[in-house]
């Protein structure tokens, strides 16, 4: 799967490994870096702000304050009155902020039509100066422990001004790594990422300060991007869905849906529905003969098929035989799991079945559950799984608390690569990872999907696109999209879970 450099994902290593090979190997400079992140910064803000406004600039001793520095040098030479403020002093700057601090004061002194002040710490800046807008250049990705010295001060200070929040590359005080703060941060209005997305952006705290995540492209080159190894879920990489009209009805895909159980015959109506409605060829519809009637009714379209007696409600291992022997009829997807229930005989039925069968197999919900019961559960070789646990079942599965997402993203990065599954933690970020040891962050708010049976048509669709051709990633990847746009398209704060189908 091709994805554009511009979703890839990186952490502090990974970007300063970036960033340092294109000077080594690749030869741009580092000050030619610099430049041209400031100078597509600075253009963004120019749109964003008014002519005769006044920026103060927040300036640390590192290439984060170089990048400042640049944006200030454009910006003043655009009217904007410009204070540039060192909190840590001036002294000792890196070798491109030093250039680049020379480079403004030389339009300071030269031209008179340009405004600009300088204040050498923090101490000697009037922190009674509202401004109309700040540029954070303090620390950048490097940060790995709680602000110290005057940091805090020009931190709170800067959040406590109703003014907008332009941060180079990452808000001063979030960890680049984990999205933790480290003791404060700044809560920006609009970040501007730098050569790479950054992956604390995206887990922890990062969602409340980062603001908006504005891509600015450097000319890093796109072999070197390919170290890291995670992405930003986008509609702009996705494939889009064939046009070509199917010969025949089962050529767009068959969905097997094993589900339900007394009570909880819900789950597999909204899973089959779901799949349903991303156009695939057949979804059929397996279930215990008992709930037949409770489907009949709600299910026109889809193809049911019972088993076991008038008297069954719930799955057995029993069914085992009679289940294999339909799903063997077609070649399709299987999603086992929604509302299938946790009664004991069902939870070894769910066992069994998944140790016996090959193919394509979603593992949802309840199937989640039998699968925990298990102490050392293993994939059979020939069969394909993608596991969609919400964190609570991820715990339940491994056995462990994620107290942070970071602990999270890891254990999916691992669990996926060493069980040769591919792995959807839903939760806020969604985190997929998949056997070969790629990663993919949602980096919009998926606590919209936080509402009963939504779990439920997210599976139905993932079974979709896989049963359409479209593999394991990009079908956990489209489906996470498809219900996110249709949750922001209705018009209610609280849409029914048949409204995402």
């Amino acid at each position: 799967m091709s994805i554009p450099a511009a979703f890839t994902i990186a952490t502090a290593k990974e970007s300063r490994t970036i960033d340092a090979e294109t000077v080594q190997s690749f030869g741009i400079d580092e000050f030619t870096l610099m430049e041209v992140a400031g100078i597509s910064a600075a253009k963004e803000i120019l749109g964003q702000v008014e002519n005769s406004s006044h920026g103060v600039f927040l300036c640390g001793k590192g290439n984060n304050g170089g990048d400042a520095l640049v944006v200030a040098r454009y910006l003043a030479q655009h009217g904007i009155e410009t204070t540039v403020v060192f909190i840590d002093g001036d002294e000792d700057l890196s070798s491109c902020a030093q250039k680049n601090y020379g480079l403004l004061n030389t339009i300071a002194n030269e031209d008179s039509d340009i405004s600009i002040k300088f204040y050498k710490s923090w101490n000697s800046f009037d922190d009674s100066i509202i401004p109309d807008f700040i540029i954070d250049g303090m620390l950048g990705t490097g940060l790995d422990s709680h602000l110290r010295g005057d940091y805090p001060q020009a931190v709170k200070w800067a959040n406590d001004i109703a003014a907008p929040i332009y941060a180079m590359d990452i808000p001063t005080g979030l960890h680049a790594d984990t999205g933790q703060v480290m003791g404060t941060a700044i809560r920006a209005t609009q970040t501007f990422a730098f050569g790479v997305l950054k992956q604390g952006y995206y887990l922890g705290e990062g969602h409340r300060h980062t603001g908006t995540i504005a891509f600015c492209e450097l000319p890093f080159p796109h072999y070197l991007k390919r170290s890291a190894s995670s992405f930003l879920i986008d509609n702009d990489w996705l494939p889009a869905a064939s046009t070509r009209k199917p010969n025949h009805k089962y050529e767009t895909g068959v969905v097997y849906v094993i589900a339900s159980s007394e009570g909880l015959t819900g789950a597999a109506i909204l899973a089959a529905k779901s799949a349903w409605a991303e156009g695939v060829g057949a979804v059929i519809l397996i279930c215990p003969r008992g709930l037949l009637s409770v489907f009949e009714n709600n299910l026109p379209q889809i193809i049911k098929k019972p088993v076991g007696s008038k008297d069954d409600c719930c799955f057995g291992e029993n069914h085992l035989g009679e289940i294999i022997q339909i799903v063997q009829e077609k070649s399709g997807t299987m999603l086992i799991g929604p509302g299938l229930g946790r009664n004991e005989s069902t939870v070894k039925f769910a066992n069994r079945f998944l140790t016996k069968q090959t193919g394509n197999i979603i593992i949802d919900a309840d199937a989640l559950w039998a699968l925990s019961q298990q102490d050392n559960w293993q994939k059979p070789e020939s069969a394909n799984w993608i596991l969609t646990p919400h964190p609570g079942e991820l715990s339940t599965l491994w056995g462990t608390d994620f107290a942070d997402d970071m602990k999270r993203l890891q254990k999916v990065q691992e669990a996926a690569t060493s069980h040769n599954i591919t792995l959807l933690s839903k939760g806020f970020p969604a985190i997929l990872g998949t056997p070969d040891g790629n990663t993919y962050l949602t980096g919009y708010d998926t606590r919209v999907f936080s509402r009963a049976g939504f779990g439920d048509t997210l599976a139905g669709k993932i079974a979709a696109f896989w049963s359409k051709g479209q593999n394991p990633d990009e079908s956990c990847c489209k489906a996470l999209l498809n219900g996110y746009n249709k949750i922001t398209l209705l018009d209610s704060n609280h849409p029914e879970p048949l409204d995402l189908i």
